[in-house]
């Protein structure tokens, strides 16, 4: 097989396979002898699923990525017959006996799951280094994060082991990876993939399913797969005017672009990404679009308030789940700290509390609705810090001091004010991304920049709830006119 497969993305790959000038059995061999070269130093596999799938290349359904391989987060959906443990000690050995939706809609595309990815424990931190499985590495900085929490998934695809990585986003937790790692991630907006069966709703319909890639045609196509309601879906997302595959180098026209260069949940912006955003706006003008600085109005600290509190409640009913369908007993000792701390604070929210919180959100989304009545497209940095250091996020001795004495006199009133106060912290490295899932409009970051390190800067661009369509048009057409697919991290396949 030629070189060239760490530079292939997954659409090339299908047409090498549907011509017969590629084997699925030789592409899942490939991908496994790279997922074994790069894993000793990324640390970014759950579980190896090698056996089955050199079983099921050889019986694959006739889809349009048959034959291409795939890892799949320990989060984020069930795969029939894989273990899944969302990172944590509480899970261990808990196998679901079904594929959900989404999943069973990528098998039946052809993809071959080669392996499952690490994220933080219950995909709550935007950095991957869950004590079940240590910290995984970024591709371009070994000593950093490949951020989080599709960090495995997005750390396979950047160094070339596989052209795709699933994932879903809550926070950031697609669109944060590929910054770091110098990928695509498109969130897509609230309901367009289900999350179905085992959930209606995830966090409040925060969390959206998705991948990672490394160019806009496999994300475009990667969502026409995984796309559209199922049977018994309480809402869905506006019906696209067609494949978003379509869309993919058709003009998207002239197109009215606000500009926001700074943060929106946190305080500082590093001048490199901030930079990132000014000359993506200078190719934007220069793509024959009008940009001009202008951002969605919200209540700030309101939505921080939501944000942990819609959290805190998702991650308390998700453990609760899960004892359930296991018959375990949550305990603080299977948990990380930060984990179990969440559960506690969701626990004790009130009822009024979550609906507060779920009216700050649809306040946001209006405002939303209000500024996309003028501009096409908002522009910002995707995160507004380099990748952290491996380590440099864990709290402080003090911090974790002050957790464990929460754990044993979990006081409603404290709870909540360290709940605010780390918030805020955690949300500094990485504040903007969250507003858009709160919203449930769509938002794509796109690799166009590289920090003076070499380090991948992503900028993010959202549209108004069910445009995916704009999203992908703009996106290609950056794509075309700044290419990206030259660059490359130092761990490569």
């Amino acid at each position: 097989m030629s070189d060239d497969y760490a530079r292939w993305d997954a659409t090339e790959l299908a047409g090498l396979v549907a011509s017969n000038a590629l084997g699925p059995q030789e592409l899942v061999e490939r991908a496994i002898a790279e997922i074994e070269r790069v894993n000793p130093t990324l640390n970014a596999v759950a579980h190896r699923l090698y056996d089955q799938a050199r079983a099921n290349a050889a019986g694959l359904p006739d889809g349009p990525f048959r034959g291409v391989p795939i890892v799949v987060k320990d989060f984020d959906g069930f795969v029939r017959g894989v273990p899944f443990t969302a990172g944590s000690r509480f899970l261990q050995g808990f196998v679901p006996g079904h594929d959900s939706e989404a999943i069973a809609r990528l098998r039946r595309a052809g993809f071959v799951f080669v392996a499952t990815t690490t994220c933080p424990e219950f995909a709550i931190l935007g950095t991957t280094e869950s004590r079940r499985y240590g910290p995984t590495r970024n591709p371009y900085a070994p000593d950093r994060s490949p951020g989080g929490s599709s960090g495995g998934s997005a750390a396979l695809v950047a160094a070339g082991a596989v052209p795709i990585g699933h994932g879903g986003d809550g926070g950031g937790s697609l669109r944060i990876p590929a910054s770091h790692c110098g990928l695509v991630a498109l969130k897509p907006t609230r309901g367009r993939v289900p999350v179905g069966p085992d959930f209606g709703e995830i966090w409040g319909g925060y969390v959206q399913w998705g991948v990672l890639t490394r160019t806009v045609r496999d994300t475009a196509a990667l969502l026409d797969v995984m796309s559209g309601p199922m049977p018994g879906d309480a809402y869905a997302a506006p019906p696209l005017p067609g494949p978003l595959a379509a869309e993919v180098a058709r003009d998207p026209g002239r197109l009215r672009v606000g500009l926001h260069a700074g943060s929106l949940f946190g305080r500082h912006v590093h001048r490199e990404h901030a930079a990132a955003v000014m000359i993506a706006a200078s190719q934007l003008s220069g793509l024959g679009h009008d940009v001009a600085e202008a951002k969605p109005e919200f209540e700030r600290d309101a939505l921080v308030r939501a944000y942990v509190t819609q959290v805190a409640v998702g991650l308390a009913g998700e453990i609760e789940y899960f004892a359930r369908v296991t018959g375990r007993t949550p305990r603080a000792e299977l948990f990380e700290p930060e984990t179990w701390f969440l559960h506690q604070v969701g626990r004790l929210v009130t009822g009024l509390e979550l609906q507060g919180a779920r009216d700050a959100a649809d306040a946001a989304a209006r405002a939303a609705g209000r500024f996309h009545a003028r501009y096409d497209l908002f522009l910002c940095p995707t995160v507004t810090h380099p990748p952290p250091r491996i380590g440099e996020l864990a709290l402080a001795m003090h911090q974790r001091a002050g957790l464990g004495l929460l754990r044993a006199l979990p006081l409603g009133a404290a709870l909540r004010r360290v709940a605010q106060t780390l918030a805020e912290d955690l949300l500094e490295r990485t504040p903007n991304t969250q507003l858009f899932n709160q919203t449930g409009q769509p938002a794509i970051s796109l690799p166009l920049h590289r920090s003076a390190q070499g380090l991948p800067i992503g900028v993010q661009l959202s549209a108004a709830a069910g445009r995916e369509d704009l999203l992908i048009r703009v996106a290609s057409q950056l794509e075309a006119a700044h290419p990206w697919a030259g660059h490359a991290p130092g761990i490569l396949a």
